[in-house]
């Protein structure tokens, strides 16, 4: 029998799209207009419209099997249960991979940011010892609560938000209608669309998070499903907005140099900040540069926590969150400190790996509990087995284009 699992304080719908929504928007998204580069803007956007949908809609698909089980479980319980020992095997080391490289991929943009902002000062870090620093500071924040993530997130994204108008706003002023729709006045770019889809899917990959809205509202579909939706589509537009800013402002040929040096987010920041010599533009860039990686972090190491803690069977105790913390961050931090500038090649590479857990495995589960439970009544996502599909091919497509780019078969465009 289910308890009743309502929270006695009612949560607010904001926290939750915030949790979605810093998770989504973060390092990730400095990725996209150096990954987009050879499909420019047009494709850039059809592209991203068309991944945030099947990324939405495979993140339903996740919270409607979760609905069935008491809030706490995460994927590992969800897979064993509802696809067997086999998928579990497969989805927990896909999860743990993803969750432990975008990790990974935070500590080393957050770790370049630092570096970045601390270039107007007289402070000199090595890489390592900022990512270093990055790291310690916000592992400290998740250790504490849920809750404490909810706050901190909620704080960070309203700063993001201003930030991003006061330094977006800027950028957009100086667009140029000829940079952004025809770049160098080369006609060809649907080719480089295809080795750019895994990036766009790791730009929205919430999906670890599901599991911990689902324990912090508790069976309350309705309000997870807006808190993901507005979460996702607030992503989107903010994507949206970044790309026509970057795309409108830099020379196609431009981003030759930012992709030979890694694509990390303080080159592409200082790229900008060349273009458009403003202060102001440049102290909100590097603000909302510092702010979107962290609450990228925050949102998803919360997920890889609770998926830890679900795992090993640690407890809510300080001593369970302190092994549940060891566990989450100490690998990560490790590679961050080692190898501090991976931060475009661990993107590329989780979107590979995200295809199983974010994508294949949540629409697998949902068929396979409409199965198991087929008398329950609650909730579930519109559009029948036909969407089921969809999103699995969406999956298969995006896994494949990855590895045909990585054996130089599709073309990645290198300026």
């Amino acid at each position: 029998m289910k308890h009743s699992s309502s929270p006695e304080k009612p949560r607010s719908l904001l926290g939750g799209a915030m949790i979605i929504a810093g998770t989504t928007v973060g390092a990730g998204m400095f990725s996209l207009p150096v990954t987009g580069a050879g499909m420019w803007f047009s494709y850039a956007a059809l592209m991203l419209i068309g991944v945030w949908f099947c990324m939405w809609m495979s993140g339903l698909l996740l919270l409607e099997t979760n609905l069935h089980f008491e809030p706490g479980a995460s994927f590992d319980t969800l897979t064993r249960k509802t696809l067997g020992q086999f998928w579990r095997v497969v989805n927990g080391a896909s999860i743990a991979f993803v969750l432990y490289i975008l990790t990974y991929a935070y500590i080393s943009g957050g770790g370049s940011i630092v570096n970045h902002a601390l270039s107007f000062t007289s402070v000199d870090l090595p890489p390592s010892a900022a990512a270093l620093t990055f790291a310690i500071v916000l592992a400290a924040i998740v250790m504490i609560s849920t809750k404490a993530v909810d706050r901190f997130t909620t704080v960070m994204i309203g700063g993001m938000v201003i930030s991003f108008v006061l330094a977006i706003g800027n950028l957009w002023l100086e667009i140029d209608p000829v940079k952004l729709w025809r770049p160098d006045g080369e006609q060809v770019f649907s080719p480089y669309l295809w080795a750019a889809i895994p990036f766009g899917l790791t730009s929205f990959g919430f999906h670890g998070n599901v599991p911990s809205l689902v324990k912090y509202y508790g069976h309350q579909p309705k309000q997870i499903v807006k808190a993901i939706s507005f979460g996702t589509f607030f992503a989107l537009v903010i994507y949206l907005g970044w790309m026509m800013a970057t795309m409108g402002n830099l020379d196609r040929s431009a981003f030759g140099g930012i992709i030979s040096a890694g694509g990390n987010m303080g080159v592409l920041v200082g790229a900008l900040q060349d273009v458009v010599a403003s202060d102001l533009m440049n102290s909100m860039l590097t603000l909302f540069a510092n702010l979107a990686v962290a609450s990228s972090f925050l949102g998803v190491t919360l997920g890889l926590f609770d998926y830890v803690a679900d795992l090993f069977g640690f407890d809510d105790s300080r001593i369970g969150r302190t092994k549940t913390s060891l566990v989450t961050f100490v690998p990560p931090t490790i590679m961050g400190v080692l190898f501090p500038n991976g931060f475009l090649v661990a993107i590329g590479f989780a979107g590979l790996a995200a295809t199983i857990w974010a994508v294949i495995v949540p629409a697998l589960m949902a068929y396979r509990s409409r199965l198991l439970f087929a008398e329950a009544k609650g909730f579930r996502v519109p559009g029948g087995t036909a969407l089921i599909v969809i999103v699995i091919l969406f999956g298969v497509l995006t896994a494949t284009c990855h590895l045909l780019s990585m054996a130089n078969i599709l073309p990645v465009y290198k300026g």
